[in-house]
């Protein structure tokens, strides 16, 4: 989104012409760093406006980084924005709306400083007002910048700013689209949508895919798109080189499946049942290369076995030995509980007679938090949690293609050591378990022997 400029040439219009603009609902996403100020930092934890205001730390905290939040939007807008007139709009907006939300988190309060009322019970609110802020923005400044261009693009706003009703998701779009004609006018939808059911709670930052897949289903679209600026690939082309990665082309939800669980999200698997569930085909592009149709991604199994991509993430290894484990039931169990408890994501496990060993992608204090309360629950088990990382080989159908020895023998060749590999009997993926600092270079040495070679394989067929 803060390339919605460069799209006007590629994505919104390019080389359309009258009635072939329309026909299209785009949903939008906030300017690159907003939802970080307004809420935390993604990757680093750095505290945004709702981490300062939920901590409390000093009074004034959350009101600069809410100050901070506003400079950076009308930064954001400014880059992308040539008309002052447009650019006047678009601050009066930021002002309107950061001001608004100011004054209700100072209401809010000063309301909970009296014994009755309680602002944990409000926290979840508090996250989805301030999320949806950025969304809006991104969304107005959008329209601004397509009606300056002659485009009859039309905000629609989901985010129920000052809207005194209640919604489930689907009135909540239904309502919004009830009198927007996509036949003679481009709607800009907020991907954010404030709603009964309160999409953080369930999605927490995917909400925007959630609201996207609705929007799908519900408009009965001929097909769902989603646009980034770079094509699904074999790897990261920062990672094994541009030249070196291979576009998908075709997949299918079982490998978008298996990229999610590793941190790389094509789509949120619950956006994608609903798209699978409408009958709505999904498509990946690339939002600057207009002219390639991208991936699809549907529900076809492979037409042969074959590895389609290389990817990876850092985990951290939750170990908890206890010596008389072997023969006794609960301990599966109770180490789920834990970690459901502190909402620890589960990328993948192992176990044997008296270990069990989850590899989850969670903060460091997290899972401190975790080692004690299972000390508590078995004082004479061994907890411990180490700093590692995960390789995955995935496919569609890896049968018959030995992925887990030729795997290990590429990253062997390389110099480098696998501590754990695993292999399910679908045929999906591959993982393999090494020290953080191995990641990348295995990633390079597994993409080398997997698809690179495989294409050099059948070029010189």
């Amino acid at each position: 989104m803060s390339r919605v400029d460069e799209l006007l040439e590629t994505l919104f219009v390019g080389d359309r012409k009258g009635a072939d603009l329309y026909g299209r609902v785009f949903v939008v996403s906030a300017f690159g760093g907003i939802t970080n100020l307004l809420l935390e930092h993604k990757k680093t934890g750095e505290s945004g406006v709702y981490a300062q205001f939920a901590r409390a730390d000093s009074e004034h905290g959350w009101h600069e980084a809410l100050s901070r939040v506003a400079t950076a939007m009308v930064e954001a807008h400014e880059k992308v924005l040539k008309h002052p007139g447009d650019i006047a709009q678009a601050s009066e907006f930021v002002r309107e709306r950061i001001e608004g939300a100011r004054n209700c988190l100072i209401d809010l309060q000063r309301l909970c400083s009296y014994g009755h009322f309680r602002l944990s019970q409000h926290m979840l609110q508090i996250r989805e007002l301030l999320s949806g802020l950025g969304e809006a923005h991104s969304a107005y400044v959008t329209t601004l910048l397509l009606q300056r261009e002659g485009v009859n693009a039309r905000l629609v706003d989901l985010s129920g700013w000052r809207d005194e009703t209640d919604h489930d998701l689907d009135s909540r779009i239904l309502n919004a689209m009830n009198d927007v004609d996509p036949a003679t006018e481009m709607p800009i939808v907020t991907g954010y949508a404030q709603c009964a059911e309160g999409l953080m709670r369930e999605f927490d930052r995917g909400y925007s895919e959630v609201t996207f897949s609705r929007m799908a289903a519900l408009t009965g679209a001929r097909e769902a798109i989603i646009h980034k600026e770079f094509h699904l690939s074999s790897a990261d082309p920062k990672l094994v080189g541009e030249g070196r990665v291979r576009k998908l082309g075709h997949t299918n939800y079982d490998v978008a499946d298996q990229m999610s669980n590793m941190g790389m999200e094509a789509i949120h698997p619950k956006a994608a049942k609903t798209l699978r569930q409408a009958d709505v085909p999904l498509r990946v592009t690339n939002a600057f290369d207009p002219g390639d149709p991208g991936t699809l991604i549907d529900d076809k199994p492979a037409d042969e076995p074959a590895v389609e991509m290389v990817t990876g993430l850092e985990i951290i290894a939750l170990e908890v030995f206890e010596q008389d484990m072997v023969g006794v039931k609960g301990y599966d169990a109770t180490i789920l509980e834990v970690l459901t408890h502190h909402d620890v994501r589960i990328v993948s496990k192992a176990s044997n007679a008296n270990t069990i060993t989850h590899y989850v992608d969670a903060p460091i204090e997290v899972l401190q938090k975790v080692e004690k309360d299972l000390c508590k629950r078995y004082p004479s088990a061994q907890v411990s949690a180490r700093m590692l990382a995960m390789a995955s080989v995935i496919g569609r159908d890896l049968k018959g293609l030995s992925t887990l020895t030729r795997g290990l023998q590429a990253i062997a060749d390389a110099g480098l050591e696998s501590l754990g590999a695993t292999q399910g009997p679908r045929n999906v993926d591959v993982q393999f378990v090494l020290e953080r600092d191995d990641l990348k270079p295995v990633i390079k040495a597994l993409h080398d022997a997997f698809i690179c070679r495989e294409a050099e394989l059948h070029k010189a067929a």
